[in-house]
C-alpha cells in the first residue's frame, strides 16, 4: 500500500468535494492537508532524486563516496583489527578453513554507518527540514532495517568465490600486520568500487521510503487540522 499516494489522493478529493458543494471548511481542510502531504512527499523524493532548480536535492547519490568510505572504515576498524588478524594467523585451522564471514558480519555493529547517514542528511540542505519532523528521532525507526539491509549486502559480497580467494591469498602471505591490513583494505575498496550511486540509492531508498511514508500521512493529517482550525479563527 502506497501511503503517500493514498494520502495525497484523499486530500485532493477533499479539495474537489469542498469546491463543488461548496463547503469552505472542507475546502480549507483539503488544501492544507494536500499542501502538507505534498511538501513532505517532495522532501523525501528530493533525498534521492536531483530536482532541477532545487538546490540540495539528490543528497544521497551526491554523498555516494562518503557512504562507501564509511563502510570501509567500519569494516577495518571493527573486524580487521590487529588483534583479530593476529589471532587468525596464529590458528592453522583458521588459515586452511574456508572463510565464512557471515557469522562475523552478523556480530558487527553497523550503528556507526547509520549514524554517518544521519550526519550526511543533517549537514545537507534537509537538516533544517528534518528538525520540523522531530529531528534525528524521526529517523530512528530506520536504524534496524538499515542494519539488516547492510548485513545482507555485505554477506552477499563476501560470499563470492573471488572475494574468498583474494582474502585467503593475501592473509596467507608472511607479511606484517600493517601490510595485511593495507591489502585487505584494498580488497574491500575494490569490492566497494563495484557499487554504483544507483545501487546505494536503491539500498537506502527501499528502507527510507517504506518508513518515511508516514511523514506524508502525518503531514496530511496535521495540515488538515491546521486548515480546520484556520476556518474557526476566520469565523
Amino acid at each position: 500500500m502506497n501511503k503517500s499516494l493514498i494520502t495525497n489522493l484523499l486530500a485532493f478529493a477533499l479539495i474537489i468535494i469542498g469546491y463543488l458543494l461548496p463547503q469552505e471548511t472542507l475546502l480549507a481542510v483539503g488544501l492544507f492537508a494536500f499542501s502538507g502531504a505534498l511538501t513532505n512527499w517532495l522532501a523525501i523524493h528530493m533525498l534521492f532524486e536531483k530536482v532541477p532548480g532545487l538546490y540540495g536535492s539528490g543528497v544521497i547519490p551526491a554523498r555516494f563516496e562518503e557512504f562507501k568510505i564509511a563502510i570501509q572504515s567500519m569494516m577495518m576498524d571493527q573486524f580487521f583489527t590487529d588483534e583479530n588478524i593476529d589471532k587468525f594467523l596464529s590458528s592453522n585451522e583458521g588459515i586452511k578453513a574456508d572463510l565464512h564471514l557471515a557469522p562475523v558480519i552478523e556480530k558487527v555493529d553497523f550503528s556507526p554507518a547509520f549514524d554517518n547517514l544521519i550526519v550526511v542528511i543533517k549537514q545537507s540542505s534537509f537538516g533544517g527540514m528534518l528538525g520540523m519532523f522531530g529531528g534525528e528521532e524521526a529517523l530512528l525507526p530506520l536504524k534496524e532495517p538499515f542494519i539488516e539491509k547492510m548485513k545482507v549486502s555485505l554477506i552477499e559480497m563476501t560470499q563470492t568465490e573471488e572475494f574468498s580467494e583474494l582474502l585467503k591469498s593475501e592473509i596467507e602471505q608472511p607479511e606484517v600486520l600493517s601490510d595485511i591490513k593495507d591489502k585487505v583494505s584494498s580488497i574491500i575498496e575494490t569490492r566497494l568500487s563495484e557499487l554504483t550511486p544507483k545501487m546505494v540509492k536503491e539500498i537506502v531508498q527501499d528502507m527510507i521510503k517504506k518508513h518515511l511514508g508516514w511523514l506524508v500521512v502525518w503531514g496530511g493529517v496535521f495540515g488538515g487540522v491546521i486548515g480546520y482550525l484556520s476556518t474557526l479563527l476566520i469565523v
